[in-house]
């Protein structure tokens, strides 16, 4: 059994501007499958290499594999589309798989515009990839696809149909990934210019913010031993030369004790190795004496999603944050001797050039080492999304990557809210790069930010930051004559938007009694789980995760969904 995996050529000059980051679902997937005795696999990094569709084709051609599979994000859709329909097209009898968060919700559309995929993964890939490369190793993929729990595909009649979910690995620790896999030479972060990895602590989250995603995607909050972790953080600096990893998880410092466990057990190994992550203000106020411990640890680089400006944005985002919280978890990570970035959300229908403006003195104010203005993503499978309704008025999912800006403001041009976000940029980091970087006392954390500021630099240089090059911005001479280029025949039509509801149904989440407590509004207890949800004052009990977790064991397995979607 020859498996090819592949991560498809898709750039937007977003975080990738600080290196190439390596896909760490690839070494999850394959340690999983080599584990249970599928050990011919091969993987080929299109995004890195900026591939060709012409050079995968040659290496299929060569490889001729039995399976072929492909992950996806929401903007890389269709180039996975593409990719597995070059599979497909050079041996109709190959097995192409999609993965990743977009076709576990889009699955109706996907199967739909892309005929030619044989079987969607839906949510955490590991087992239920194995289920499917069993069942084609046993010859019963064609005559018994239903019993293969996790996937979505298209039955004879054109009809897409939704098997039982496959429940999520609750022992994380089993998992042991491939990083061999990788070609570690090709994965360099450019602010210290070493390798960088992306490892696993925990899966999911607790939390519901209404404009993300990874909590439906996940559905149950997990977490690993942290010593486990540790022994794979010395392994990758030890056999791959790791210089700098990031914890892939939504927010990390959500399990309180066994983050300290992490970061302690990190000390006492000494690995002499810089980490980031991204986290919530309340956890950093709640972990105020904390912080040096953290530092100590090696964690060089937080990314708060501070998110707007305005309260009344942040109530809308659920984020339930205030200002003044904000500002003052800034000054704990700066006291702490820790690199802060504050993330905004701009470019909502309610978006004006003195919000924006907003935005850059607050950052001013807060005084943040970086800041970074997303583009609002209306990710189609988010509640905020549903909530939006006819506002969102491009389809085209290439473009949903965080830079372009798919929400028209009503009191502006799409030319002008990206001329104005570049301002912002420009005024923030030049005065950073004049009055700041160069003079931070301390060493370590003045390299960092150089380096920061070194591959910010490169990729305004060379165009690729937020896309520049691409739309044809040269500054705010430009801003009319932008360019987006919207593919505007794409469109999520009547059946499929139906289709999508029923997707949201039958996907069973850890979080299902507190979005209904939610509802229940001037109850005490739904006040309380609105909190915890949405990143209020309230924080996860530890009593209270194997609760919700065994909840979700219990309701893990739906019936299976059938759409009415059709060629």
């Amino acid at each position: 059994m020859r498996i090819v995996l592949i991560h498809p050529n898709y750039h937007s000059g977003g975080a990738e501007i600080a290196g190439n980051w390596p896909p760490a679902w690839v070494a999850y997937l394959t340690g999983y499958l080599k584990a249970a005795g599928y050990t011919d696999i091969t993987f080929i990094d299109a995004m890195t290499h900026h591939l060709s569709d012409e050079q995968v084709e040659q290496r299929l051609r060569a490889l001729k594999p039995d399976i072929v599979g492909c992950t996806a994000i929401t903007p890389a859709i269709y180039k996975a589309e593409g990719l597995l329909k070059l599979a497909k097209d050079i041996d109709p009898q190959v097995v192409t798989v999609l993965g990743g968060i977009h076709g576990t919700f889009m699955y109706p559309q996907v199967l739909q515009e892309a005929p030619w995929i044989d079987a969607v993964v839906r949510g955490e890939g590991e087992q239920v990839l194995l289920n499917l490369v069993q069942a084609v190793e046993n010859g019963t993929w064609l005559t018994d696809r239903l019993a293969v729990r996790g996937i979505a595909y298209r039955d004879a009649d054109g009809k897409v149909v939704a098997t039982q979910a496959e429940p999520p690995i609750q022992d994380l620790d089993r998992i042991e990934p491939d990083w061999g896999i990788l070609e570690w030479d090709k994965y360099i972060y450019i602010p210290m210019g070493k390798r960088v990895a992306i490892p696993n602590f925990a899966r999911g989250c607790p939390f519901t913010c209404s404009f993300c995603s990874q909590w439906k995607f996940w559905r149950d909050y997990r977490i690993r031993d942290p010593k486990k972790v540790v022994d794979e953080i010395e392994k990758l600096v030890k056999e791959h030369d790791v210089g700098f990893f990031i914890l892939a998880d939504e927010e990390p410092t959500i399990h309180r004790k066994k983050f300290i466990q992490f970061c302690e057990e990190l000390i006492a190994r000494d690995l002499g190795i810089l980490w980031g992550i991204n986290t919530r203000v309340t956890d950093i106020l709640r972990d105020e004496k904390l912080l040096p411990m953290f530092r100590k640890a090696g964690l060089i680089h937080v990314s708060l999603g501070t998110e707007a400006a305005a309260q009344l944005k942040l109530d809308r985002f659920n984020k339930e944050t205030t200002i003044e919280q904000n500002k003052k978890a800034i000054r704990l990570l700066r006291e702490a001797g820790i690199v802060t970035e504050a993330q905004f959300i701009v470019g909502l229908e309610n978006e004006t050039a003195e919000t924006l403006e907003e935005t850059y003195q607050m950052a001013r104010d807060w005084n943040p080492d970086m800041a970074n203005w997303a583009m609002y993503t209306p990710w189609p499978f988010s509640d905020l999304f549903q909530e939006l309704g006819d506002k969102v008025e491009v389809f085209d999912f290439e473009k949903y990557n965080f830079v372009t800006p798919i929400m028209k403001p009503d009191a502006m041009e799409r030319g002008e809210l990206l001329d104005r976000v570049m301002n912002n940029y420009r005024r923030f980091f030049m005065n950073k790069s004049f009055f700041q970087y160069p003079w931070e006392k301390d060493k370590e954390k003045r390299k960092y930010l150089m380096g920061c500021l070194k591959a910010f630099l490169k990729s305004g240089f060379e165009r690729k930051f937020y896309d520049l090059g691409r739309v044809g911005y040269w500054g705010p001479q430009t801003k009319k004559t932008v360019h987006f280029d919207f593919d505007k025949s794409r469109r999520i039509d009547p059946a499929t938007a139906e289709a999508l509801t029923q997707v949201d149904d039958g996907w069973v989440t850890m979080h299902g009694p507190k979005i209904e407590m939610r509802r229940k509004k001037g109850e005490d207890l739904a006040a309380a789980a609105i909190r915890a949800c949405g990143g209020g004052d309230e924080q996860l009990d530890e009593s209270l995760e194997g609760t919700a977790a065994a909840g979700a064991r219990q309701n893990a397995v739906p019936e299976p969904v059938q759409s009415s979607a059709r060629p």
